[in-house]
C-alpha cells in the first residue's frame, strides 16, 4: 500500500508552485516526457517575471532545438524570449561537476592535480554508478546558492530508483564516516600499518577480482583526498536540508499508459518512505477527454449503421473509451496523493520542436485546472 505523508502547504495549483518555490524536482520513470515538462516550468516561471534554469541530463539535442540554442554546456546559457524574467538552461556534465567540487574543497593545488591524475578517480567520475545523481544535487546547491537565479528546475536522472538523487548525498556523507575510510587516510604509520596487516587478506583476494592497480589506485585516492572531507559533508548536509525544506516541491511526471502507472506508484512509494511529499503530478499526454459519455457515442454508432459516417462513428466511441481509461489511470495516482495538485498535458500531434511549442505546454502547466 502506498503511504501518503501529509503535505504542510498545499499548492492551489501547479502556477503556485512556480511562482513560490525556489526549487521544483521533476521525477518519474524515462519516456514520459519529464525533460519537457521541466524545460516548460522553466519557461512559465520565466514569464511570470522569475529568474528560473532549468538542468537536464537528458543528452539529447532535442531540448537545446526547441530552446533555440546550438548546445547546452555544465553553465548556465540564458536564452532570449518573451518573458519579462530570466530564462537560463544546461546540461549536466558530471565529469566536469566533479572536478568543479574537487577543485573547491582541495586544500593546495598540487592536492587538485594528484586527485586529477588518480586512475581511480578518473573511473568514479566517469562510469560509477551513482555519481551522476550526485552531481546532479551538487549542481541544484551550487545553482541555489549562487543568488543568480529565484528558481531551479531540476530534471532528475532516468532511474527506477525515485530516491537516488535524494539518497545521493547521504551515501557520501556516509562514505566519509566510514572506520575503514578514516583509517586508510589516517596519517600516523602505526594505524596505517595495523590496517594493512588486517586488511591484507582481503586486499589480496579483491586484487585478484580487479587488479592490483585498481586497488593501490583506490588507497592512493583516498589517501590524497584527505583534508577535504569536511566541506564535502557540510555541502551534502546542506543540500540535504534544502531538498527537505518548503522551498523544495517534488513533481512526479506520469504518463496515462498503462504500462507506466505501476512505475508511477513505485516511485510514489519510494518518496513517501522517506517522508518526501510529491506536491504536483503532471499526467503528460492525455487524449482528450469529451462531452459525449461512453452510452452516447454507442448510440449514435448505432444510429448510423453502416452508413458513410459509421467509421466515425467507431472512432469517436474509442476514443471515447480510450480517453476513460487514461482518467482511470491517473484516477489510480491521485488516490495515493489526494492533497496534490494535478496538470493534465494533452498528446500533441508532433514533439516539442521550438520555443513556441514549449511555451504553449508552459501554458497548459499554469492555467487553472478544471
Amino acid at each position: 500500500m502506498t503511504r501518503t505523508p501529509p503535505i504542510s502547504t498545499p499548492p492551489s495549483n501547479y502556477g503556485d508552485l512556480v511562482a513560490r518555490k525556489r526549487v521544483i524536482v521533476a521525477c518519474g520513470t524515462g519516456g514520459v516526457g519529464k525533460t519537457t515538462m521541466a524545460a516548460a516550468t522553466a519557461v512559465a516561471a520565466a514569464r511570470a517575471g522569475r529568474r528560473a534554469v532549468v538542468v537536464t541530463i537528458d543528452p539529447a539535442k532535442r531540448l537545446a532545438d526547441a530552446l533555440g540554442i546550438d548546445a547546452l554546456g555544465n553553465t548556465p546559457t540564458v536564452i532570449d524570449g518573451a518573458w519579462t524574467g530570466t530564462l537560463g538552461a544546461m546540461m549536466l556534465d558530471s565529469k566536469a561537476t566533479f572536478d568543479d567540487v574537487v577543485t573547491r574543497h582541495a586544500t593546495s593545488k598540487e592536492q587538485v592535480e594528484h586527485i586529477f591524475s588518480n586512475r581511480f578517480y578518473v573511473n568514479v567520475s566517469t562510469e560509477l554508478p551513482g555519481t551522476q545523481d550526485y552531481m546532479a544535487v551538487e549542481k541544484l546547491n551550487e545553482l541555489h546558492c549562487s543568488g543568480d537565479w529565484d528558481l531551479v528546475v531540476v530534471d532528475t536522472p532516468p532511474t527506477r530508483d525515485a530516491l537516488a538523487f535524494f539518497e545521493a548525498p547521504k551515501l557520501l556523507t556516509r562514505l566519509l564516516n566510514n572506520t575503514i575510510y578514516k583509517l586508510l587516510i589516517s596519517p600516523r604509520p602505526g594505524v596505517r600499518q595495523a590496517v594493512n596487516r588486517a586488511a591484507s587478506g582481503v586486499v589480496r583476494r579483491l586484487a585478484r577480482v580487479v587488479g592490483a592497480e585498481v586497488v593501490d589506485d583506490a588507497i592512493e585516492f583516498f589517501q590524497t583526498f584527505q583534508g577535504m572531507e569536511e566541506g564535502f559533508k557540510k555541502r551534502a548536509d546542506e543540500t540535504l536540508s534544502l531538498l527537505a525544506s518548503d522551498d523544495t516541491a517534488f513533481v512526479l511526471v506520469a504518463s496515462p499508459r498503462s504500462d507506466t502507472i505501476a512505475e508511477a506508484l513505485y516511485f510514489l512509494n519510494r518518496l513517501a518512505d522517506a517522508d518526501l511529499s510529491v506536491l504536483a503530478v503532471v499526467a503528460n499526454r492525455m487524449l482528450a477527454a469529451l462531452s459525449a459519455s461512453g452510452d452516447e457515442a454507442a448510440q449514435l454508432q448505432a444510429r448510423l449503421g453502416a452508413g458513410p459516417l459509421a467509421g466515425a462513428a467507431q472512432a469517436l466511441v474509442d476514443h471515447v473509451h480510450a480517453s476513460a481509461g487514461d482518467e482511470d489511470r491517473i484516477s489510480q495516482i491521485m488516490a495515493h496523493v489526494p492533497d496534490a495538485t494535478l496538470t493534465k498535458v494533452p498528446l500533441l500531434s508532433s514533439d516539442v520542436h521550438d520555443i513556441s511549442a514549449l511555451g504553449d505546454i508552459a501554458e497548459l502547466l499554469v492555467q487553472d485546472p478544471l
